[in-house]
This record gives C-alpha cells, sequence and structure tokens, in this order.
C-alpha cells in the first residue's frame, strides 16, 4: 500500500499543470475505473493500479509525440519503490500499448491486466465525461467544433491520427464512437454501452442546435 501511496503523490506532482482532460483526476477516474473491473477479473491487482495510475504520467501528446517518455518515467520512478523487476515490466508493456493510436494496428502485448486498464481508459474517454474531455482538448489545440465540410477519416494510419488537426467532432467518429466495439471486460463492455448511447444523443442534439432546428 505504501508503493501506491507514493505512486499518487509522484503522478499527483508530475500532472499538477496537465490539461484538463489529462490531469491527475482523469488518472484518478481511470484508476477507480479499473479497481471497478478488476472485481470481476481474475488479475495481478498490483499491476493494474501502478498502470492505471502511472499510464498518463507524460502523454505523448503533450512531448512532441514522443512515445518514450511515460514509460521512462514510470520504469525509473518504479526502481526507485523497489518494485519488482516483472511487476515493472508488466506496468510498462501495458503503458506502451494502451493508447488508441488510430485504432489501425497490432497490439504486440497482450494480458488480463492490459485489457483491464486499457478498458478502464476507454471508459474515460465517452460518455459525458468523455464528451467534456473531447471539447476541452479541442480548444486547448483551438480546433473548431465542427465543420461539416471536412469528413471523419476513419483510416488513419497511426501518425495521421497523431497528427490530425481536425474538428473536434470527427474525433467522436474517428475515435469515441467505435470504442464500445472494443472493449474487451464484461463490465467494461457494460458500462459502455450506456455512456455510447449518450453520446449518440448528444450528437443528435448538436446536430440538431447547429441547424437551427431544436
Amino acid at each position: 500500500m505504501k508503493t501506491i501511496h507514493h505512486t499518487i503523490l509522484f503522478v499527483k506532482e508530475k500532472l499538477q499543470n496537465a490539461e484538463g482532460g489529462h490531469d491527475w483526476f482523469h488518472v484518478e477516474r481511470v484508476y477507480n475505473n479499473a479497481l471497478l473491473i478488476a472485481e470481476e477479473e481474475s488479475c495481478d491487482l498490483q499491476v493494474i493500479k501502478l498502470a492505471a495510475l502511472l499510464h498518463d504520467v507524460a502523454d505523448s501528446k503533450f512531448h512532441n509525440g514522443d512515445e518514450t517518455i511515460g514509460p521512462k518515467i514510470a520504469r525509473e520512478f518504479l526502481v526507485t519503490q523497489n518494485v519488482a523487476e516483472e511487476t515493472i515490466n508488466h506496468v510498462i508493456a501495458i503503458i506502451e500499448n494502451i493508447s488508441y493510436k488510430g485504432g489501425n494496428f497490432e497490439k504486440e502485448f497482450h494480458s488480463k491486466e492490459l485489457e483491464i486498464v486499457q478498458d478502464a481508459d476507454r471508459l474515460d474517454a465517452i460518455g459525458a465525461i468523455g464528451i467534456a474531455r473531447t471539447f476541452n482538448y479541442g480548444g486547448f489545440k483551438n480546433r473548431p467544433l465542427y465543420n461539416p465540410t471536412i469528413q471523419p477519416n476513419l483510416n488513419m494510419s497511426k501518425e495521421e491520427y497523431k497528427n490530425s488537426e481536425a474538428p473536434t467532432l470527427n474525433h467522436f467518429y474517428e475515435k469515441l464512437l467505435l470504442l464500445k466495439d472494443k472493449m474487451s471486460t464484461e463490465t467494461g463492455k457494460k458500462i459502455a454501452k450506456k455512456r455510447h448511447n449518450f453520446m449518440v444523443s448528444f450528437l443528435s442534439q448538436f446536430y440538431s442546435e447547429w441547424e437551427g432546428l431544436a
């Protein structure tokens, strides 16, 4: 428990000036989601707790696309906590494989713990919180809310996805609405269905208001 406490303090410090959708509160929600999902699964709870807490300690979006910084920071921290090497390697593998990255790539690592933490992270990308985070990040990047002349790109490469400057609403079609069917755990699937339906209702209302119909 001392290791988890130290990890929480470490992550809070690292993310104290983070963008609102990728701050400590995002990590806390993912952590709680992961613990909820883990109740129904046979898994290594220490790995899940550490991976959930450290998964966004240095998101590549805020480090010029460098995907090595987060795992490096996480590993260095875990070594200072005398965490077993096997556990460290598992946590780092989860961090390296958790991101969506456009959805058009094959994961190189598989474990029940990855499925749980990934589902927990994806749950925070959909529903009411997901909508709020999406528009918060769009504002952070100064992107338009919506442009009917720019269609969503559903076949982006990893690099295209990472460098996209499309309107915020396109992100719903390029990622958020796809996540329901990418959940791995039964608990994740159940929660995702409800949050997905909320997003569908939101989009219907958005388009009605855009057209001045409601």
